[in-house]
């Protein structure tokens, strides 16, 4: 069943409201959306716009128009654009412009420092998500956990990480 307008326009200007410490943290939550609430796409599916929107050049959360674009068309991609980036980006604007206001305030550093753990939570639960989505052979899971202890435990550049990902995939190693 394909999703009307406003209802991709209300999910997304709801998960638009997530965005905190990027747009990243927002994608458990699309990810449940899509996937497990309405079952417009399967996890496997979610997984491979999200991999397309991170080798694409642009902002990180090109997932947004292209999730849009996979449900409704061209409607669907501007919907979910706009819902997405236009409401968070006005909301942003207005906040900032508080958050300037109160710069001298001591509640600040201890609201800025409360969300640093939020953030980092959302940031993991997304790393999770994705990897649940995507790694489903027990020897493409191993790569990925090695990338990712290489990459916490070393000043290794991600791009060196992710093209020595790329070359064991281009081998074919750990495919069925």
């Amino acid at each position: 069943m394909t999703p009307t307008p406003l209802t991709l326009f209300l999910i997304f200007a709801q998960l638009s409201m997530l965005a905190f410490g990027g747009g990243n943290t927002m994608l458990p939550e699309l990810q449940r959306q899509v996937v497990d609430l309405h079952h417009w796409m399967t996890a496997r599916e979610f997984g491979a716009l999200f991999a397309l929107a991170q080798a694409a050049p642009g902002p990180n959360m090109m997932i947004v128009p292209l999730v849009g674009w996979q449900l409704a068309g061209p409607l669907g991609l501007l919907v979910a654009s706009v819902a997405n980036f236009g409401i968070s980006s006005l909301l942003l604007g207005i906040v900032m412009h508080l958050w300037e206001r109160f710069r001298d305030r001591p509640w600040r550093r201890i609201v800025q420092a409360g969300l640093v753990p939020i953030t980092a939570g959302l940031v993991a639960a997304s790393a999770v998500l994705i990897g649940q989505a995507t790694t489903h052979e027990w020897v493409l899971l191993a790569i990925a956990a090695a990338s990712a202890a290489v990459m916490t435990l070393t000043r290794l550049h991600p791009l060196a990480v992710l093209a020595l990902g790329g070359l064991i995939g281009l081998t074919g190693f750990g495919l069925p």
